[in-house]
Formats: C-alpha cells, sequence, structure tokens
C-alpha cells in the first residue's frame, strides 16, 4: 500500500515560564530560555524551531550575539557561553556567575554584561577576560541594555535607581535614584540620550541628563518590561496582565497608546527584531508572541538591500569528516551515474523495438476498429428513427388518457363536496347542544364545592391552632435540651483541651531535660576516651624506655669488653681510673634519664588529678540530677493518676447527658406518634360529622381517650423516669468507689516502686563512695612511688659505682612492672566505672520511660 506522510502540525514549545528572550543583527533568529531547563532558537523569518537543548539546570537569562553565532546563558550555578552550530548548542566557556538573572551581548559583539546580585560584571567576548565590575546598587539588578555605541551601559534595580555606566573606564557618569518605586525594565533611546525605565509604580518615566523629564501614568495597568525601535519611532511594554502596549513616541503628557492582549499571564519581556519589522513578547504562561509590525503614518524607514547572513559555525572536525564523506559520496554518485546511463541507453534499444512492434499492431486494431465503427454508426441511425416514431405513438395515448381521467374526477369532487356540507350543519347543531349541558353542570359543581370549601376551611382553622400550639411547645423543649447538651459538650472539650496542652508542656520539658542529660554523658564519654588515649601513650613511653634500657645494657657489656682488653696493654691503675670514670659517665646519664622520667611520671600524674577532679563533681551533680528526677516523677505520676480520675468521672457524666439525650427524644418520638394518631382518629370522627349523634361519640370517645388516660399515663412515666435516675445513681456510686479503691491501690504500688527506686540509689551512692575510696588508695600508692623514685635517685649518687651497676637494672625493672601494674588497675577501674555509669543511665531511662507512659496516652 503507499505510506502515509505526516506533517508537522505545531512547534516544540516551552513548558514551564519562559525567562528570557533576545534577537540578533545578522540573522532572523530569536532565543528563549525557560526554566523547564530548554534553551530554543526561533527562526521569525520561516516561523519554525531552529533548534532546542535541554539541559540540567533552570535557565534564567539569555542574550545572543549580534553575528548569530554564540549565545549566553545564565544558569543556576554558571554563566555559560555557546556556540551554535548548525544542529547543535554546544559549551564552550564557564564563568563563576551564580543565579545570573540577566545578561547581554554589547552591540558590536566584542564585550558582554552579566548581573550577580547587585554587581554587574563587564568580560571581553574574545580573551575571557573580566574587564570591569560596575558597583553602586543597593538592591538587585534587574535590568541592563548597552548603547548602539557601546560607549555607555545603563542599568536599574529594585532599590528605585537608574545608573549609566561608561564602559571604559567604570566611572559612573549619571544616576536618577527614586526609592518609592522598584525598577523592572529600561531601554535606551536611539541618539543615547534618555532612558525610558518601567517599574511598580505603574507609570513610565523618561529620564534625561538624570533627570525625570516626563512621567505617564498607566492607570491600573502595572508595567514590566519596555523596549523602544531602532527607528525611535515605537515604544513597547509589557504588563502584568498579559497585554502589550504601543506606545507613541516621543510621549506625550497623557500618554497615547493600543492595548493589544496576546497572554494569558504576565508578560516577561518584549524585543523588536533589528529591521523594526517584528515584535518577540514572552509571558509566564510559556508562551512565545510574534507581532507584525506597521506603521500607519508610513514615516518608518527599511533598509531595502539589508539581507540576512547565511553563514554557520562547524567544527573542524565535523568539516574534515563532512568533506571525507562527500568525496566517498561523489565518487558513488559517479559510479552510480555511469551504471545507469549504461542500462538506460541499454533501455532505449529494447524500449525503440518494442515501440515499433506496437506502432504496427495499433495500427491494425486501428483500421479494424473504423470499419466496426461505421457498421455500429449506421445500426444507431436505425434504431433512432423507430424509437422517435414510438414515442410520439406513447404521446397521444397518454393525452387522450389524462383527458379522461381529468372529467372523472371532476364528476367527484362534487358529490364530495356535497356531502361534506351536510356533515358541517350536523356538527354546529351537536356542539351547541353540549355546550349548554357543559354550563349547567360546572354551575351545580362550584355551588357545591363552594359550601364545603367553607366548612372545612373552619375546621381546618381550628386544628392547625391547636397544633401550632402543640409543635411551639415542642420546639421550645427541643431548644432548651440542645443548648443543656451544647454546654456540657463545650465544657468538656475546653478542659480536655487545657489538659491536653499542660501535659504536652510537660512532656516538652522532660524531653528537653533528657536530651540535656544525654548530652552531658557525651561528653563524659569524651573525656574518658581522652584518659584512655593518654595511657596508650604513657604505654608507648614505657616501651620506649625498656628499650632505651636495653640499648644500655647492651652499650655496658660492650664497654666491659673494652675496659678488659684495656687492662692487658695498660697498668693496673690506669686501667682502674679509666673504669671508674667510664662508670661514673654512664651513672651520670643514668641518673639524668631518671630524672626526666621522673619529671614526666610527676606532670602526668598531676594531668590525671586535674581530670579525676572535675569527674567527680560531674558524678556529684548527675547523683543531684537524678533525685530531683525521682522526686519529680513521683510527683507527674500521682498527678497523672488524679487526671485520668477526673477524665473518667467527666466520662460518666457525658454518658448521663447523652442517656438523657436519648430519653427526651424518644419522649418527643412519643409525642409526634400520639398527635399522628390523634390527627387521624379526629379526621376519622369528622367523616361523620353529617350524623350528629355519632359524631357526639367520637368527640367523647377521643376526650376519655387523649385526656383523661394521659394522665394517668404521665404519672406512670415520671416515676419510672425517677426509678431509672435512682437506678444510675447508685451504678455511678458504686463505680466510684471502684475506682477510688483501684486508684488507692495503684497509688501503693508506685509507693513500693518509688521505695525501690532510693534503694537503688542508696546503693549506687556507696558504691560511689567505694570507688573515691580506692581512687584514694591509687593517689597514695601514686604520691609514693614517686617519692620512692626521687629517694633512690639520691641514694645512687652516694653508693659505689659497682654497687649502682648491680642494683640500677633489677630497680629499674621492678618500678616498670609497679608502675604497669598501676596503670593496668586504673584502667580497669574506669572500664568499671564507664560500665556503672551506662547502666545507671540505662536503668534511669527506662524507669523514666516505663513512668511517662501515661502521659503520652
Amino acid at each position: 500500500g503507499e505510506t502515509t506522510k505526516f506533517e508537522v502540525l505545531t512547534q516544540l514549545f516551552h513548558n514551564n515560564c519562559i525567562t528570557g528572550v533576545d534577537v540578533c543583527i545578522r540573522k532572523p533568529l530569536v532565543v528563549t530560555c525557560a526554566l523547564d531547563c530548554s534553551v530554543r532558537v526561533w527562526n521569525y523569518d520561516t516561523y519554525n524551531l531552529e533548534m532546542h537543548k535541554v539541559f540540567n539546570e533552570e535557565a534564567f537569562s539569555i542574550s545572543l550575539h549580534p553575528s548569530g553565532l554564540f549565545i549566553l546563558v545564565g544558569f543556576t550555578e554558571k554563566l555559560r557561553l555557546m556556540n551554535l552550530f548548525i544542529d547543535d548548542i554546544v559549551i564552550f566557556r564557564e564563568f563563576s556567575v551564580r543565579g545570573c538573572i540577566e545578561c547581554a551581548f554589547s552591540y558590536g559583539g566584542h564585550m558582554f554584561a552579566s548581573v550577580m546580585g547587585n554587581v554587574i560584571q563587564l568580560f571581553s567576548t574574545y580573551t575571557f577576560k573580566n574587564i570591569l565590575n560596575l558597583k553602586g546598587h543597593n538592591g538587585k539588578v534587574k535590568s541592563v541594555i548597552w548603547s548602539f555605541d557601546d560607549n555607555k551601559l545603563v542599568s536599574c534595580g529594585m532599590d528605585g535607581a537608574v545608573y549609566e555606566w561608561e564602559t571604559t573606564t567604570g566611572k559612573r557618569i549619571g544616576d536618577s535614584v527614586l526609592k518609592t518605586c522598584s525598577y523592572s525594565s529600561i531601554t535606551i533611546a536611539p541618539d543615547g540620550k534618555s532612558v525610558i525605565a518601567v517599574g511598580s509604580d505603574k507609570i513610565l518615566r523618561e529620564i534625561a541628563e538624570s533627570r525625570i523629564v516626563r512621567e505617564v501614568p498607566s492607570g491600573d495597568l502595572e508595567f514590566t518590561t519596555v523596549v523602544i525601535s531602532r527607528s525611535g519611532r515605537m515604544l513597547f511594554a509589557g504588563t502584568t496582565k498579559g497585554t502589550v502596549l504601543s506606545v507613541k513616541y516621543p510621549l506625550t503628557a497623557s500618554g497615547d497608546w493600543i492595548e493589544y492582549h496576546g497572554h494569558g499571564a504576565a508578560v516577561v519581556k518584549v524585543k523588536v527584531s533589528f529591521d523594526d519589522n517584528y515584535l518577540i513578547s514572552i509571558a509566564e504562561d510559556a508562551t512565545v508572541n510574534l507581532w507584525r509590525i506597521f506603521d500607519k503614518e508610513g514615516h518608518l524607514k527599511r533598509e531595502q538591500d539589508f539581507a540576512w547572513a547565511e553563514e554557520i559555525l562547524i567544527s573542524h572536525k565535523e568539516l574534515v569528516e563532512k568533506n571525507m564523506t562527500l568525496s566517498d559520496l561523489s565518487s558513488k554518485i559517479e559510479e552510480v551515474r555511469k551504471e545507469s546511463q549504461y542500462q538506460l541507453n541499454q533501455k532505449d534499444i529494447i524500449f525503440n523495438e518494442k515501440i515499433t512492434l506496437l506502432t504496427e499492431t495499433f495500427i491494425t486494431k486501428m483500421e479494424r476498429l473504423k470499419i466496426k465503427n461505421q457498421v455500429i454508426q449506421n445500426d444507431k441511425e436505425l434504431e433512432v428513427q423507430e424509437h422517435e416514431e414510438a414515442i410520439e405513438n406513447l404521446n397521444k395515448a397518454h393525452t387522450e388518457e389524462m383527458e379522461h381521467l381529468e372529467d372523472s374526477f371532476n364528476q367527484k369532487l362534487v358529490q364530495e363536496f356535497e356531502k361534506f356540507q351536510v356533515h358541517q350543519s350536523k356538527i354546529v347543531t351537536m356542539q351547541e347542544d353540549y355546550e349548554k349541558q357543559l354550563a349547567e353542570v360546572e354551575n351545580n359543581k362550584e355551588k357545591a364545592l363552594e359550601a364545603l370549601t367553607e366548612y372545612y376551611e373552619k375546621k381546618l382553622q381550628d386544628m392547625t391552632a391547636k397544633l401550632g400550639y402543640c409543635n411551639g411547645q415542642l420546639r421550645q423543649d427541643a431548644r432548651e435540651h440542645e443548648e443543656v447538651v451544647r454546654q456540657i459538650e463545650e465544657d468538656c472539650d475546653r478542659e480536655i483541651q487545657d489538659l491536653k496542652h499542660a501535659y504536652e508542656q510537660k512532656l516538652h520539658k522532660e524531653r528537653n531535660s533528657n536530651q540535656t542529660l544525654k548530652e552531658k554523658n557525651a561528653v563524659l564519654m569524651r573525656r574518658f576516651n581522652s584518659l584512655q588515649k593518654e595511657i596508650e601513650e604513657l604505654r608507648d613511653e614505657i616501651k620506649k624506655l625498656k628499650s632505651e634500657a636495653m640499648k644500655m645494657s647492651n652499650n655496658n657489656s660492650s664497654l666491659e669488653k673494652d675496659i678488659t682488653a684495656l687492662k692487658s696493654n695498660i697498668r693496673d691503675r690506669d686501667a682502674n681510673i679509666q673504669v671508674k670514670e667510664a662508670d661514673i659517665f654512664i651513672l651520670k646519664r643514668k641518673n639524668n634519664e631518671l630524672e626526666k622520667f621522673r619529671f614526666v611520671l610527676t606532670y602526668k600524674i598531676k594531668e590525671l588529678r586535674e581530670q579525676i577532679e572535675p569527674r567527680e563533681l560531674d558524678i556529684k551533680k548527675m547523683k543531684e540530677q537524678i533525685m530531683g528526677m525521682e522526686h519529680e516523677l513521683g510527683r507527674f505520676h500521682k498527678y497523672n493518676g488524679q487526671l485520668e480520675f477526673t477524665i473518667a468521672e467527666l466520662k460518666e457524666k457525658l454518658r448521663a447527658a447523652s442517656g438523657e439525650t436519648n430519653r427526651e427524644k424518644q419522649k418527643v418520638h412519643d409525642v409526634e406518634a400520639i398527635v399522628r394518631k390523634f390527627k387521624t382518629e379526629l379526621h376519622n370522627c369528622i367523616a361523620t360529622i353529617q350524623d350528629t349523634k355519632s359524631f357526639k361519640e367520637g368527640i367523647r370517645t377521643l376526650y376519655r381517650k387523649h385526656v383523661l388516660e394521659d394522665n394517668s399515663e404521665i404519672s406512670s412515666v415520671d416515676a419510672d423516669i425517677q426509678k431509672e435516675f435512682t437506678r444510675q445513681k447508685e451504678h455511678l456510686e458504686r463505680s466510684l468507689s471502684i475506682l477510688r479503691k483501684k486508684l488507692e491501690k495503684d497509688s501503693e504500688i508506685h509507693k513500693a516502686d518509688t521505695v525501690k527506686i532510693m534503694q537503688e540509689n542508696v546503693s549506687l551512692i556507696k558504691e560511689i563512695c567505694d570507688l573515691r575510696k580506692e581512687l584514694k588508695l591509687c593517689r597514695e600508692l601514686i604520691h609514693d612511688m614517686s617519692a620512692a623514685i626521687t629517694l633512690e635517685s639520691h641514694q645512687k649518687k652516694t653508693k659505689v659505682p659497682d654497687f649502682n651497676r648491680r642494683l640500677t637494672e633489677p630497680l629499674l625493672e621492678k618500678e616498670m612492672e609497679e608502675q604497669k601494674k598501676i596503670i593496668e588497675m586504673q584502667q580497669l577501674e574506669l572500664k568499671r566505672l564507664r560500665d556503672e555509669i551506662y547502666d545507671l543511665e540505662f536503668s534511669h531511662s527506662s524507669r523514666r520511660t516505663g513512668q511517662l507512659t501515661p502521659l503520652v496516652s
């Protein structure tokens, strides 16, 4: 079958708020960016979408280079300069400008401006260097625009300031500040002498030489953006209502404009093409509108010989690949062309032969057909002559038959008209008789209805008055009952909300106190870890000292061997002197090392004492806090029990009130049933109103049934209500006594728990005292060891060198072992203290959680 060809119906549009738009000089291109993270390039000459690309970030601003070959896009994190290739948009430079909401190329294209907050940065397009930073605005800069000669830059901001900057020096050459207005957009006249600005105060202002020379109010329209054409004769503005205004320029005092509707949301920006033929507007509803500009007065000058540029960007690599592909395709095309030409020649020969054969065949067939056609033509002429004779005979017969039928139908019509006249006279007579009979029946019916209506209306008025009185009484009782129920419900809801709020506040306080205790515990754990690290460092130092002692012993043995060797060569006296001098030197060095070791131990002992004292203070504070929290939890639990009892009482009251309400509703229902029954019986009694005796008997029956019997029933109903009230009262008193006993039992249980917790706290305090005693003993032991080390150092100075040499190593090893034992004991003690603190925290948190459960519920 045939293949279906699809044509493009619409272009790929934006699907979120459009934030930026720009045009260029050399090409009929429009670029837009939006919060849907896409950048799109449109051609307003062909009304097509040239290309689009989706990025990973939202785009806030965009500017198109005058050549149409580059674009500048401000993203969330960076400002990016991109190449516009024939089918892709490629990033080739990034600038560290965050959240750039406005950027613009100069008209020459050699510079561009970007906005970051209240600072305007000027960059070179070719060197990418930051040329100038223009600072002066106190608020965010909303719009920047270059003059046509690129010597001046104009900016406006939310601080109500409009500044003119000199782009060569960065000097501010003009300013206009109006703090009551937050400017949103500006444009500059082609001569560069005046600036038009719009803002939040709904006024269009023209500023020249730092002065506001003209103001045009817009009424209820708030301007969002403004632009002026290159010719300087047309001014366009966008509004928050989605309309575009064409304003006459130069401005008049009253303001002369035409309003055009095109968007469904606020207009974000408007731009005029370089040839002043088109106006492009974008809005927050993700629409791009293209407007054709016509000058009614015919003063618009258009350049006739202006032609768009056809150049495009392409990378060198892609160009080489395309050239290679082109050469390959050209060679293939040449081969295909030669092969096709050969095939065409062969086909021409074959087709010429076929044509010759077919021509001869067709000539023969044509001769035969001509002869056959002549025979058919003769036969046709004969048949035509016969048909004409037959038609003439049929026409004659048809005319005679029509005349005969017309005569017969005229006779029948006269007969039927006479019959119709007779029937018409009969119908008139019968209608007059029936109308007389209907008038008589209607008069009789109206008289009977009037009599019955008067009688029953009187009866109905009497019964309506009685029924209205009864209904009024019922509504009054119902309103009183509803008001009582409503007041009780409001009181209960208010009390419940107050109690809930109070409990939530107390729970919040307890959680905060629990958090502070956890933080303090974390601080203690960090201190403990630091102590453990210091102990490990002490172990490392002890190992180092042992290694040094081993080295010293090795050195000593080597020296003794040297002394033995020297004795054989030197005299006995010189040998003894040398040995003594060597021993004295070794002892002095050992003495110095022992002094250093004593100093280190003294410093470590001092640090341990300073760290233990604050821990004791913290333990004391934690114990006081635990005691206070236990008392507070006991008080909370007692108060919680009271509140639960109060809530139970309120629920009982509410249940009793709801029962009373149901009984009242049942009473109302019974009364309504009695009224309905009374109406029915009264209706049956009225049916016998013609019979006086029966009517009186019916009235007496109604009186006995609904008046005399009601008094006895009311008294019996009152007695039943009193009995029910007494029964419910006794039930509530029994329930109250049971709840009180239960409360006393729970109080005793909680009191026993409190006593148990206090006993546990006393045992913990005893353990803490025992730990303090052990800590004191450790301190005394450390002090004795330090004194022993000092004493030994003094004694070693007075003893004989040979004796020192024998005693030094065993004593040092013994001291090292004792110090190691002391350190291990302290580590075990610290570990035990840490386990006890963890157990205390765990038991305290579990008890606190268990007691606070009723508060949460």
